[in-house]
Order: structure tokens, then C-alpha cells, then sequence
């Protein structure tokens, strides 16, 4: 009990010399003022331990690889709205010390409250499956782990153990756990510095279209609706109807990723991890300086320099480039490349999902004379599929989605085509782990803020194992026809969805007199906050709505499409919202006679 008591006035008393220091600095000038607040930063570092992590690294592979430089304008762009609205909670959070969640139903309205905590929930759990989904991929198709299921089930097994572990220890000062996590972090290093210095040794070569680079970094809203310049050129060679469907086919991918890259910007789970690391620290109204400072130089400055060189590096490796192994080529010694059965499976699907196409749109009335008969029409899509153009064939095998094996050779300036496979393999599976390990630390704060019960270790752990038991079930059972890394699309594009729940929730605590008091910005700084919490989410709810409508697969045993399951949800959230704001307002108003 001693050693507790004195550890918390140690807490204590290194929190009133880290407030002397700052109100100190501040009255000395800006420049003391900025030295104090880099040595105080801490939550925007945590902030950086999610955003950099498996999701940002596959988002922006995957968005070099379908629009290359055209899109570098993307995470950037969503960083910065993220940013707004991070500083917007940590300013209510540090002003009031109030838990955002209590704050929130207590001051705007339960519906948003609750709405808020459970995407956070939702988001963690459908996040932790492409984790497992790229470390497993590393092990197997970078690193030799063999393509078998056992070892696929071992692997997840692994992680699942690696994860557990951590988080269960995590506030035991292990000096196990210290040594993992060094290790998990040297790994997560490994993978950032190599994409580095692949920029690095491609600037030195002179091999980088600066041009394009710059430009590209100029908002582009057209990547929404057309593909990118280049491919365009290669779409454009291909005959007849094809070049519909290939247009439609890259601007949904291109659509998707950027997606992804704005949903892994900034996501709603990262917006329930600040306020609460804050409270953490027991920061408060003194802080509020150094807590903009830390979300600006931990958090932004490092995202865009780093997922800046992952997409330069894939548009130079992997755009407009057609995976190895799908058109014949052969290597250096003259034998013919062989792709992973993985990758000619996909391409062939999505060959004859071309051809299929093509049977709806070009020859409707041959589609419903035999789309009923599934031999005549498997006849049909072979012959059809063997008199595909070789542009045809080329776009394919141009926009497949790549495996982990593929998404390496983005190291290859650097490192060479072998030490790529490793270096990439080893810093991916510690990006995984980490990130992992991070989504089920913020779902056990969730738990035990749901249930009331913040502080709570059994509820901590207990939303630890939700996360750690969802994420690895379901990256066994869902998209197992795709590659594994691309598990990172489809869960991005739901988490995109959630992250106006948030910006609007932080949107009315700003403008909340009640609950911010004496501390409500007025003025011109009034009004600078809300034009930037304006475009804020703005920002989100297009890129929310886009989400949402890309939704268009079918539910099983209906004829319904997700996106009106979404937009039903939306209307009854709203509609409750506002049932709820009415009754508190009538009773406030029985309770002031």
C-alpha cells in the first residue's frame, strides 16, 4: 500500500514540475515554450503507434498500386481533418476533465454517446482481422512459412498467444514484456526505415518523376469518378465494350482506397484513445498548448513523411505494372515466371467476371435465353474468355490485387529482390503485432467505460479477448478467396463509415456551453473552430456517404442492398437522437418551473 501511495505522488509531483515548466516557458517566449513541449509530448506518440500501423502500410500500397502519384493528396488531406477534430476533444477533455463519454450523454445526447463507443467497439473488432491477416501473409509468403492450413491456423494461434500475452502483463512492468515490446517496435522500425530508404535510394538515382510527385499532392476529386492518368492510357487500348468495364472496375478500386487511407488517417478508435491517454497523464486545462503541439509533430509530421515514401514507393514498383507470373514473362536466367496459385486464381476470376460482364451489357438477350442454364452459360464465358484481347488480359493482370510477395518488391531499390522478401516479412508481422496489440488495449478502456467501470482490469482484459477471439476468427473465415492484405479494404471501408459518429459528437461538445463553461472559445476563435470542424466533418460524411454506397452486395435470402440496411440504421439513430433531445428538453424545462 506504501509503495502504491508513493508512487502516485511521484506521478503527482512530476506533473506539477512538467505545469511549472510549461506556464514557465510560456511566459519566456516561444521558443522555451516549444523546447518544453517536445520534451513533454507523449499521447501523439501513442496516436503514431496505431496510425502507423497495418492499415496505413497495406492502404497505401494498394492506393500507389491502382492510382500511383496522382493520389499522394489523400492521407495528408484526412490526417488534417483528423487532426482538427483530435484537437477539438482533447480541448474539451483537458478543459473539463470530464470522461468524453459520460460528457457526451450528459451534455449532448445519449444516442450520440452510445452510438459513439459502440463504433469504437465495432471498429476495433473489424480492424484486429486484417492484422491477423497480414502477419499471417508475412510469415507464409515472405518469409517460407508453408501455404498450408495447419500452419495458417498455427500462425493465427501465434499471434493470437504473442497479442494475449502483452496486453494480460501489460501493467504488470514485465521485464518480459519490456523486451517484446523493444522487439515489436524494432520490427515496426524495420519496415518504416526501409520504405525511407527506398525513397532515399530512388531520389539518388534520379529515378523519381518529382513532377508527378508535387502535383500529385494537389487535391484531385476527379480520382473519385475516373482513373488515374495512366492507367486511363491503358484502359484506352483496350477494344470495344471491354474499356467500360475496366473504367468502372478501376475507379471502384481507386475509390476504395482512398477510402481506406482516410479511414486509417485518422479512425474512430483513435478518437476514444486520446482524450482517455490524456486523463490518463492527468493533464488538464494547462496542457491544452502542448497537446495541439504533440498531435501536430508526433502525429502528423511522421504520418505524412512515412506513408508519403510507402506510396512513392509502390507507384514506382507496382503501378501500371503487371503482377510477374500472368503474361509468360521470364526472368534474368530465361526460365518463365510462375505466380503463386493465389494470384491466377484471382486473375482468372476476374477475367471472367470481364467476360460475364461484357454477356450481361453487350448481349443481354443471349444472357437470359441461357443465364438460367449454368452448363450453356460456364461454354459461353470459356469461349468468350479465350478470345479476350491481350489488353484485356494486360489491364488484368495490371490491377489483381496483389499478395504480400508482390507488395515487397516495393523494397527492391533498396535492399534487392531477396532481402526484400525479409526485411518486408519481419517489419510487417511486428506492424501487426503492435497494431494489435494497441486495437485491444483501447477495446478493454471501452469495456470498462461501458460498463462503468474505468480502472477495472477484469473489464480491460475482457475487451482485450473480444477483440483478440473476433479478429482471429474472422480473418480464418471471411474473404478467403482473396489475398490476405486485402483484408485491409473491405474492413477500412466499414470503419469509414463509423467516423462521423465521432466529428459530429466532438462538433457539439465545442459548441457546448454547458459542459465547456467558462473555457467556450469565443471570438474569432470561435468561429476559426468551427470553420475548421466544419470542413472536418464535411470531409467525413462525403467520404462516409461514398462508403456506404459502394455497399451494394446483396443479403442473403432478400433482394435488399447493405447500403439501405446502413441507411435504415442512420435514419432510426437520428430519428432516436431526436426523440431523446425533445424529452430532455421538456423535463429540463418541468424541472426550471
Amino acid at each position: 500500500m506504501q509503495d502504491s501511495d508513493s508512487e502516485s505522488n511521484s506521478i503527482d509531483q512530476k506533473l506539477e514540475r512538467d505545469r511549472k515548466s510549461i506556464l514557465d516557458a510560456a511566459a519566456a517566449g516561444v521558443g522555451p515554450k516549444l523546447r518544453v513541449y517536445a520534451r513533454l509530448s507523449g499521447p501523439g506518440w501513442l496516436q503514431s503507434a496505431i496510425t502507423l500501423g497495418g492499415g496505413s502500410l497495406a492502404g497505401g500500397l494498394f492506393l500507389g498500386h491502382m492510382a500511383g502519384y496522382a493520389a499522394m493528396w489523400v492521407q495528408p488531406l484526412a490526417m488534417l481533418m483528423g487532426i482538427i477534430m483530435l484537437a477539438a476533444i482533447g480541448y474539451v477533455t483537458l478543459s473539463t476533465g470530464e470522461r468524453p463519454f459520460q460528457a457526451i450523454n450528459r451534455n449532448i445526447n445519449p444516442v450520440l454517446g452510445w452510438a459513439w463507443i459502440v463504433a469504437t467497439m465495432l471498429a476495433n473488432m473489424v480492424w484486429s482481422m486484417p492484422q491477423f491477416g497480414l502477419g499471417t501473409a508475412a510469415l507464409q509468403e515472405n518469409l517460407g512459412v508453408p501455404h498450408t492450413t495447419e500452419w495458417l491456423y498455427g500462425v493465427t494461434a501465434l499471434m493470437a498467444v504473442l497479442a494475449g500475452v502483452v496486453v494480460w502483463f501489460y501493467n504488470t512492468g514485465s521485464k518480459g514484456i519490456q523486451i517484446f515490446e523493444i522487439i515489436i517496435k524494432a520490427m515496426v522500425a524495420l519496415i518504416v526505415l526501409s520504405f525511407l530508404g527506398v525513397v532515399g535510394a530512388l531520389a539518388m538515382a534520379g529515378d523519381l518523376p518529382w513532377g508527378k510527385i508535387f502535383s500529385g499532392l494537389v487535391p484531385n476529386f476527379s480520382l473519385l469518378f475516373s482513373p488515374a492518368g495512366t492507367l486511363m492510357e491503358t484502359i484506352e487500348a483496350v477494344p470495344g465494350i471491354g474499356q467500360q468495364f475496366w473504367t468502372e472496375y478501376v475507379v471502384n478500386g481507386q475509390r476504395d482506397r482512398m477510402i481506406t487511407v482516410a479511414a486509417t488517417a485518422v479512425g474512430i478508435n483513435m478518437t476514444f484513445l486520446l482524450p482517455y491517454s490524456m486523463l490518463a497523464r492527468k493533464w488538464d486545462k494547462d496542457f491544452r498548448g502542448i497537446a495541439i503541439f504533440d498531435l501536430v509533430t508526433a502525429l502528423f509530421i511522421p504520418f505524412i513523411l512515412v506513408t508519403a515514401c510507402i506510396v512513392m514507393a509502390a507507384a514506382h514498383q507496382l503501378h501500371n505494372q503487371p503482377a510477374p507470373g500472368l503474361l509468360g514473362e521470364t526472368d534474368d536466367a530465361g526460365e518463365i515466371v510462375v505466380a503463386d496459385s493465389g494470384v491466377v486464381n484471382r486473375f482468372e476470376r476476374l477475367l471472367e467476371q470481364r467476360v460475364l460482364w461484357e454477356l450481361r451489357e453487350g448481349d443481354p438477350d443471349l444472357y437470359d435465353r441461357i443465364g438460367s442454364d449454368p452448363n450453356r452459360l460456364e461454354v459461353e464465358i470459356a469461349e468468350r474468355r479465350e478470345a479476350l484481347s491481350d489488353e484485356d488480359i494486360r489491364i488484368a493482370a495490371i490491377v489483381i490485387d496483389r499478395d504480400a510477395w508482390d507488395l515487397a518488391r516495393a523494397l527492391d531499390p533498396l535492399t534487392g529482390s531477396i532481402i526484400a522478401q525479409y526485411v518486408f516479412g519481419a517489419g510487417v508481422f511486428g506492424v501487426a503485432i503492435s497494431t494489435l496489440v494497441i486495437l485491444m488495449v483501447i477495446n478493454g478502456f471501452v469495456f470498462a467505460e461501458m460498463f462503468g467501470k474505468p480502472g477495472s482490469l477484469f473489464y480491460n482484459r475482457l475487451g482485450a479477448l473480444v477483440v483478440l477471439v473476433v479478429g482471429g476468427i474472422g480473418s480464418l473465415t471471411l474473404w478467403q478467396d482473396e489475398a490476405r492484405y486485402f483484408l485491409v479494404i473491405p474492413t477500412s471501408v466499414f470503419g469509414m463509415m463509423l467516423a462521423p459518429i465521432a466529428y459530429l459528437a466532438f462538433f457539439a461538445m465545442m459548441n457546448n456551453s454547458k459542459l465547456l463553461g467558462r473555457h467556450m472559445p469565443t471570438g474569432i476563435r470561435r468561429i476559426g473552430w468551427n470553420i475548421l470542424m466544419s470542413f472536418a466533418v464535411v470531409f467525413a460524411l462525403v467520404a462516409a456517404s461514398l462508403a456506404l454506397w459502394s455497399q451494394n452486395r446483396v443479403f442473403p435470402g432478400t433482394n435488399l442492398e447493405a447500403r439501405y440496411f446502413g441507411l435504415a440504421l442512420i435514419v432510426l439513430l437520428v430519428a432516436l437522437g431526436i426523440f431523446l433531445h425533445f424529452k430532455r428538453r421538456d423535463a429540463d424545462d418541468e424541472r426550471s418551473e
